[in-house]
Parts: C-alpha cells; structure tokens; sequence
C-alpha cells in the first residue's frame, strides 16, 4: 500500500458513524442492559467498530485528515472512544437526514480545505477480514480515481446467500485496471430487490454494494449538483462560514429543513455512468446491520463472540414477537 507523504497529503477519510442502531436494539439490550449504537460496540476482542475503522483509515490518510459524522447525542460515547487514539475532527449532525446529508456534510469540511482532495468513505458498521487484504484493495479504489478523474470508485461483493436487504450493483464491461485489479462500468443499481429480483441479479453475476467508496471531492460535489441541488446549495452556504462565528448557527439551520434524500437510490442510482466498480475479492465483509450477522461472521472467522448465544436467541425471539404483532 502507499503510504508516502505527498499521496497522503491530498486524500481524506469521511466515517460515517450516525446511525442508531435500531435493527440491533433488543440484542445489544439483552447484551449490555442498555442500548449502544452498533458502531460503538466491542463484539469480539478490545476495539468497538468505529475503533477498526479509524485505524483502518489511518493506514491510508494521515489521521488528522479523517472526519467522522456522528448523532449529536453520541459525542460523549467518542470522547470516551477516542482517548488515546488520534480520531481527526468530528461533526455531530443536527438530526438525521438520510445519508445524502451524512455524506456531503463532511465532503463541505473537506472540500473547504482541500478543493483538490481524494476522498475514502466509510460506513463504521461493517465488519471486514482480513483487514490489510481489504485495505488493499481501497488503495486500488483511491489509485483508480486518479485515471478516472469523473467517477466515484465503489466496492462490491460476490453474493454468498440471497441478501434482499443489501443493495446491489449490476456491473457493466470493463473500464481498465487499477493496481491489476479490473475497473468496470456500472450498468445499474438494485436497492434492497425482492426474492425474484434477487435471484435475476444473481443470475447476471451482480455484486453486493458495500458502500465503501473513493473519489475527488470535485467528482462528489458535481454529481451532488447533478442529482440533489435542493441539498447542494444548503451545504455551499454552510461552507462559505465554516471557521467563522456563524458556523454553528448555519449548520443547525440548513438542518431544520433538510430534504431527505438517500445517497445511494437518489445519487449512485441517478447517475450509474458516473460510477465505477471494483470487486472486493478473498475479503470477508459483513454489514453488521443485524444480530444474526454479527453472530455468523463471528462464527465463521473462529472467534469467541462478547456476548453470550441466549442474548441472540432472546433478541431474535422479540423480532419474531414483532412480526407477528405486525402481521396481526
């Protein structure tokens, strides 16, 4: 992996870490006896999920070239997360707009201070293994972005099982290589498909879409212009006072009334031509969205798991209650 200073200099690291954690409440309850937003959460060894994922950003971008986008009400939990680790800058949402919003609220920081910088993006949930393979291939993702200057680089998965919550991306023919690893064009995009849709896309070797993604702030920016201006031109005001006393003023109110706009169906989907794919190959990756994923990989790396298997069974047996209150 490179890891001089002047190719460092110019890239940054967004960590997306705002989520709550509501798939995963009545597990990490039964667990801990208080809920914990995922990301926050040590399932197997010493490090929580966003530990792992800063120092998996570091190996790329200088640490204090690394902005986490974080709830409001979870600043203590990194204060605490952060103590003896360099964690960067990072920015507390006013609410939760969908993650169009959580995603270009830090490229704003960014790109006011580095126009020409070449971001790495992050989801602080996922689990991934090995970790230098993995990293490996990101690096091959930031490396692609300087060929192909107009494109977010994004990493898809084989599919091992029939994941409907996952999105899927349907790759198109090649675009070049990036560090010998292949470059394809992205025909389009499936966001969570029912069973059918899933076994079609399947069928026609689509990937999983790990939402893990590199490209120049300059490339983010005009495909937000392209796809969102609503959202877009709240951000350009945000960042025309970043550093000055009106700072946290504006911020909370572009949030006030915020569109909601998802990143992935309202973005990546809107403008496929703009992407490219890069397949994420002999990487475990698993988006920890749901106990019982948490509890495979686990399993399937050889692992002795935090918790105990009753607080799994227990949390699956409120999902099943749920359901069934839904149905009823």
């Amino acid at each position: 992996m490179k890891d001089q200073n002047t190719a460092k200099g110019e890239r940054w690291s967004v960590i997306l870490a705002g989520g709550e954690g509501e798939r995963t409440r009545p597990f990490i309850e039964q667990w801990l006896g208080y809920h914990k937003p995922k990301q926050y959460c040590s399932f197997v060894g010493h490090r929580s999920m966003l530990q792992h994922t800063w120092d998996r950003a570091d190996l790329l971008t200088h640490p204090e070239h690394k902005i986490t986008v974080i709830a409001q009400n979870h600043f203590r939990e990194v204060v605490t997360q952060s103590a003896n680790r360099s964690c960067g800058q990072v920015i507390g949402q006013p609410r939760n707009c969908d993650t169009a919003a959580g995603i270009f609220l830090p490229l704003t920081y960014i790109r006011a201070q580095n126009s020409h910088a070449t971001v790495a993006l992050y989801p602080a949930d996922h689990f991934v293994f090995p970790e230098n393979r993995f990293m490996d291939t990101v690096e091959k993702a930031i490396q692609a972005t300087t060929i192909f200057q107009d494109r977010i680089m994004l990493l898809g998965v084989r599919p091992t099982s029939l994941e409907l919550e996952y999105g899927w991306i349907e790759p198109g023919g090649p675009l070049g290589l990036s560090g010998g690893l292949c470059v394809r064009r992205v025909h389009a995009f499936l966001e969570k498909p029912n069973a059918n849709q899933g076994l079609a896309a399947q069928a026609k070797g689509a990937l999983w879409n790990t939402f893990i993604m590199a490209a120049r702030v300059e490339t983010f920016w005009r495909l937000g212009w392209k796809c969102m201006p609503e959202i877009m031109e709240r951000f350009e005001q945000l960042e025309k006072v970043i550093g000055t006393p009106q700072e946290s003023r504006t911020l909370r109110e572009i949030y006030h009334d915020m569109p909601r706009r998802n990143f992935s169906s309202d973005l990546l989907g809107c403008a496929p031509e703009s992407v490219g794919v890069l397949e994420l190959k002999n990487v475990l990756w698993s988006d920890w969205g749901r106990p019982d994923r948490i509890a495979d990989t686990i399993r399937a790396i050889g692992k002795t798991p935090a918790f105990g298997l009753e607080c799994l069974m227990e949390s699956r047996r409120a999902r099943n209650e749920n359901q069934l209150t839904e149905v009823l």
